[in-house]
């Protein structure tokens, strides 16, 4: 049998997929909420989602991290999550220092309420405030208005939790370099603790796909990501990875195992896992039913596919390299299964062309890599 040890670490994602709105640029699986939320009915969903989800281990495993995201998990009142959390536990062990994240918009902040959820376990808030600009928040699409973000953060902090993200967006439509540092100070001002710090794209299947609004000048956009990243260095926010940047001690766990190559399950209305039974030859994704209205009628069903063995490499180098120390060949091995010799002749032709680079121990984006990292990855595909 397969012990624990042998396997990569494993967390838990749970997705809410009901927002108050949807945003124009958002292409996650999130729906606006329009007759109210089945709360008792999801829990009961995502706990039986999650029992099918376990008997797919080969053997027992505890949990290191837990990420609920959405939507807006925050809308989910705090009896209802106790109930989820409670119930979770009674199926799988969670490490004493299970790292326990909720995503949380400023509009749906009260004190008592993220109080409760503090009580409940959860230790670590990532709040979406984008931007602290009432301009920009409009055309956004956003519920919150700048003062009701610093409200939310001042209340979290108020609640107890030590450890916040901040997530905020630049290249925003008409924003200019003081507009995007103003936006980063006052985060600062506001002392989180984590700071996602990420580009506006247009994505297919958005609002903003279909009716883009007008984004600064490309090289505009490269200034005011320097300017601010230099910023956030100064105020000792170290960047671990491309959009994420936090105060020693502070990374967030839970993504980081999924750009180490970790393992995750992934239940509620559209989540995707990823586990791995037997190293390298059975590890599988795993994903459920998109809508809410499906997924409720049938959230057991899981579709799963394996990965395999020639796409391992790709799948490995696409997650390690998006973090600033990447990796080493004894993570490759632990994480996949195979042998260093399956990322020839990949990994020595983007050594010779400055891509990446080797310090001896670990392999890591060079700057020019950094900013091609696509023209790294065609190396690796099958």
């Amino acid at each position: 049998m397969v012990k624990e040890s042998r396997l990569p670490p494993l967390s838990l994602y749970i997705h809410f997929p009901w927002c108050i709105q949807k945003c124009p640029y958002c292409d996650f699986n999130s729906h606006a909420v329009k007759t109210g939320i089945p709360e008792m009915q999801y829990v009961d969903a995502l706990l039986a989602d999650l029992q099918a989800d376990l008997a797919l281990l080969t053997v027992p495993r505890s949990i290191g991290s837990i990420f609920m995201g959405g939507g807006t998990p925050s809308l989910f009142s705090a009896a209802a999550l106790q109930c989820l959390l409670d119930g979770i536990k009674q199926q799988v062990n969670l490490q004493s220092d299970c790292e326990i994240t909720l995503e949380a918009n400023p509009g749906t902040f009260e004190s008592a309420k993220f109080q409760a959820f503090r009580e409940l376990g959860i230790n670590r808030l990532s709040i979406g405030i984008q931007s602290f600009n009432d301009r920009h928040l409009k055309k956004l699409g956003r519920v919150h208005n700048a003062s009701e973000a610093i409200k939310a953060v001042n209340i979290a902090t108020q609640a107890g939790f030590t450890n916040v993200n901040l997530d905020l967006m630049f290249g925003l439509p008409a924003q200019t370099l003081n507009e995007a540092l103003l936006d980063v100070n006052t985060a600062l001002s506001l002392q989180p603790t984590h700071v996602s710090f990420y580009q506006l794209t247009l994505e297919p299947n958005t609002y903003f796909y279909k009716f883009p609004p007008k984004l600064p000048e490309d090289d505009a956009i490269y200034a005011l990501q320097k300017a601010s990243q230099q910023l956030l260095d100064e105020h000792g926010y170290q960047q671990y990875e491309i959009s994420a940047y936090a105060k020693p001690g502070f990374q967030c766990r839970h993504n980081r195992n999924y750009w180490e190559f970790g393992d995750y399950l992934g239940i509620g209305a559209g989540a995707h896992g990823k586990i791995s039974r037997i190293l390298p030859d059975d590890i599988i994704r795993t994903a459920k039913p998109k809508s809410p209205e499906q997924y409720l009628k049938n959230y057991t069903a899981i579709v799963s596919e394996p990965i395999s063995q020639a796409q391992l490499p790709l799948e490995f180098v696409m997650n390690h390299l998006r973090l600033k120390t990447g990796f080493s060949l004894n993570d490759y091995q632990n994480m996949t299964g195979l042998e260093p010799s399956s990322l020839e002749p990949a990994l020595s032709q983007c050594i010779d062309a400055s891509l990446l680079i080797n310090d001896g121990q670990r392999f890591f984006c060079s700057e020019q890599g950094w900013d091609f990292l696509d023209e790294i990855l065609e190396k690796f595909m099958p």
